[in-house]
This record gives C-alpha cells, structure tokens and sequence, in this order.
C-alpha cells in the first residue's frame, strides 16, 4: 500500500478519534472502538477478520491490563483511606523543614502518585498546602507546584499508575525498565518543573488560599495520631517496585547465563511479576493499614468495591487502545508504515511523543493520548529491534507527550484552578506551563538515555 494513503488513513483515523470525543461527545472507548473498525474497512480487511482482530486485540491487551490497575487501584485506595500520603507528608516537611518545604512536597508527591491517582492524592494533600501558605505568608504556588510537579510525573512515568502501564502492555515493554528508566529521568523533571519552577512562579503569581476552600478541607482533617507510621507507608509503597525490579534483573541474569535458571530464581521472578508484586502489596496494605489498624473487613470490601469504578474506565480504554494496534497490525498497515519511518529516520522516542502531544493538545485526556499514541506505534517498532531500555523509553516519551498543555479541556486543568483559588490565566500561567515543562523535559531525558542505550 502506497505509504501516503497509510499516512492518511493513520491521519483519518485520529481525526475521527477527535471529532467523535469533542464534537459528538461520545465516550472515549466507543470512539477507539469504532475508529477502528472504520480503518480496518479503509484497510480493505473483511468483517470476519475486523471481528476477530478486535477479540484478539482486546483479549491480548487486558489479559495483563484487567489484572494489574485493579490490583493497583485497591492498593491505592486503601493507601489513601489510611491516611497514608498525609503521615508521608508531614513527614517529609518535619524533616526538611520549612524553608525546604517545597522539596518535600515534590518527592512526597512523587512518592505518594505511584499508587494513588494524582487527582485523589493531590485533594487529599491540598490542606497541607493551604496550612503552610497561611503560616508563612507565602503564595499557595511555592508550595503547590512542587507537590502537583511529583504527582504529575510519577502519574506519568512510574507504574503500576495506570498510564504506563497500559503503554508498556500495548507496546509490548518491560515494566521493571520502565520504573527504572522512569525513576531516571523522573527525578531531573521533578526538580525542575516543581521546585525550581515554583520558586520562580510564586514570585510572579502571588495567590492566597481561597477562603471557602480552606474552611472546607481543613475541618475534616485526621488528627495526627491517626495516621499510619511513615516507614510503614515506604514500606508497602516500595513493596511492588522493588518487587518488579527484581523480577526484571533476574530474568536477565539468567537469560544471559550469569546465574543458573533453578527453583529460587524462578521463585524470585514469579513473585517479582506485576500480577504477584501487586497482589502482595494488596495484602500488606488491607492487614497493616486495614485489619491491624482496626478497620473492619466489611469496610475493606467497600473501599475495594468503590476503586474498581474508576479502574473500569481506564481497563476498557486501554483494551480500545489494543484493539486499534490490532486492526493495524492485522491490516498490514503497521508493517508498510513501518518500513516508511525506518526509511526516514525518525526517532521513534521523538515519534511517541509528538503522536501523543497532538492528541493530547486536541481532546485533553492523557490517558487517551497516551493509549492512542501507544497503539498507533506499537506495530512500527519492531521495524527498529529495540531494546528493552529503549521500549521503556519509548513509553517514557508517550507519557510525557500526554502531559503537554493541558488547558480548558483537561479536568485536571479545572480541578488544580478550583483548589488553588485561581482563574483561567492564572491557571494557565502556573499549572499549563508546569506540566509544558514535564513533557519536554521528560522529552529532552528520554532522548539523552535513547542515545546511551
């Protein structure tokens, strides 16, 4: 097939994905959904083949996804119930101090985003930053644009949060490369679009905490001797990572002979897999942040119940997202578009993002970009025999190309302009330039470590 019609059936396709979210305001799963089937009949394929193309990619797809933002999305919840991103909070900020505040914030955040959503944990944090702004007299973004910098990039670079998992499962990536790779270039981000970056905005933009706001939250606070033991929170936390971390080295080493294949390393790479390492970390939490600390197991069953819902949406997005890498790998359309971009040499970390940030920019969801993006590359990248670093980068790149802009149709954009007391400029200013820096710093890593690789 002659490589412009695939570029305009690859450009067809996204711009129906578009039209169908923003203008007819069909949700994004049926729009994935019937996006593809309409480019599997522009592909020429048959209605047999579209049908079992779709079961084959939404099977594939949440066989893994279905299992590992579940699990991930009790394990937050209950984190979140305990009151475990506070105890990490005060934490940090007793032991940094004021005047490091922020700094405290920014690894809180990006500590705390790992397993729970950035909306839920930014609500959950935001009194902490209403507190320290009265006090010092200080505006409400030398402390707010740190923690929103943490939670932003974990959310968008560390699984098992939902974004780059799906990503890894649809691209096909390790995700112990993708924690650690995420960690890498993660961190540099964080210094720059939180801290440094807030320290800088907070002098230009001076905001107080919006009165109404303030009484609301800060009256529902737990008293301090409520909340789990900071070591504790760690612990559980770090749990799956190191978990998935060890799964990923053991399973190197014994590919490449450096230690024999026999029970304990099988051992260590099945507990170490994201379906065991989330599953254990579940457990730690419902006993030791639940059951130990006195919550009732019918209250667990409905904290389980209630975080499920959420998940849904994510899990049947993500098995859209595979359908359409499905229909686009069945068709032919991903092998001829591949040799296209191999001809051309195009980065293909460059090409994640750039795929992503156009979504993203456009309808507003990261998650959909992310997904969209990821399903769109998926088929050209065995063109280039990457390796396992650089699948990982690669998601890297689409997470951070999600990020970019978010504006008027993002919630986020919305809810961070609610819980700081800003308008619309302001919020553009602060939180749109913040999460600007994010995708192109985490662009500009990426690249650099694409390099190394």
């Amino acid at each position: 097939m002659d490589p412009i019609i695939l570029v305009l059936i690859i450009v067809a396709a996204v711009a129906s994905l578009l039209f169908l979210v923003l203008k007819l305001k069909i949700h994004a799963f049926i729009s994935l959904m019937l996006v593809s089937i309409i480019t599997g009949y522009a592909a020429g394929m048959t209605p047999g083949s579209i049908l079992e193309s779709i079961q084959e990619g939404m099977g594939g797809t949440l066989g893994f996804i279905a299992v590992v933002v579940g699990l991930g999305a009790i394990f937050g919840k209950i984190l979140e119930y305990s009151g475990g991103a506070e105890a990490l909070a005060m934490f940090m900020i007793n032991k940094f101090g004021e005047e490091k505040a922020p700094w405290a914030l920014s690894i809180t955040g990006f500590i705390i985003a790992i397993p729970v959503f950035l909306d839920v944990a930014f609500i959950i944090l935001v009194p902490i930053l209403y507190a320290l702004s009265r006090k010092t007299k200080k505006s409400l973004l030398f402390y707010g644009i740190p923690l929103l910098a943490g939670l932003a990039a974990t959310h968008s670079f560390i699984p098992p949060t939902p974004g780059p998992v799906a990503v890894s499962e649809i691209i096909g990536a390790n995700l112990g490369w993708v924690i650690i790779l995420g960690f890498v270039v993660g961190i540099p981000v964080v210094i720059i679009a939180g801290p440094v970056f807030g320290k800088y905005i907070s002098e230009k933009v001076k905001i107080s905490p919006p009165a109404e706001m303030f009484a609301s939250l800060t009256g529902n606070d737990k008293p301090k001797q409520d909340y789990p033991a900071f070591r504790l929170v760690i612990l559980i936390i770090g749990t799956p990572l190191a978990l998935i971390l060890c799964n990923t080295i053991t399973a190197a080493l014994v590919n490449t002979g450096y230690i024999p294949d026999n029970f304990l390393t099988s051992f260590i790479i099945f507990i170490g897999h994201p379906f065991s390492a989330l599953l254990i970390a579940t457990f730690l939490a419902m006993y030791f942040l639940g059951i130990k600390r006195g919550v009732k197991k019918k209250k667990l069953q409905e904290i389980s119940n209630a975080s499920l819902g959420p998940a849904g949406i994510i899990i049947l997005v993500t098995g859209a997202g595979g359908v359409l890498k499905q229909i686009l790998i069945d068709s032919g359309i991903g092998d001829s578009l591949a040799i296209a971009v191999a001809s051309g040499n195009i980065n293909p970390v460059v090409l994640g993002w750039l795929i992503a940030a156009v979504v993203r920019v456009t309808q507003g969801s990261a998650t959909v970009a992310m997904i969209t993006a990821a399903g769109i590359i998926s088929p050209i990248l065995p063109v280039f025999a990457l390796s396992q670093p650089r699948e990982a980068l690669v998601v890297i790149a689409i997470a951070a190309g999600a990020t970019i802009l978010s504006h008027v149709n993002d919630s986020g954009f919305w809810l961070v302009g609610k819980y700081l007391g800003m308008d619309e400029k302001q919020t553009l200013q602060t939180w749109t330039v913040m999460e600007t820096i994010i995708a192109v710093s985490g662009l500009t890593f990426a690249w650099l470590l694409y390099l190394l690789f």
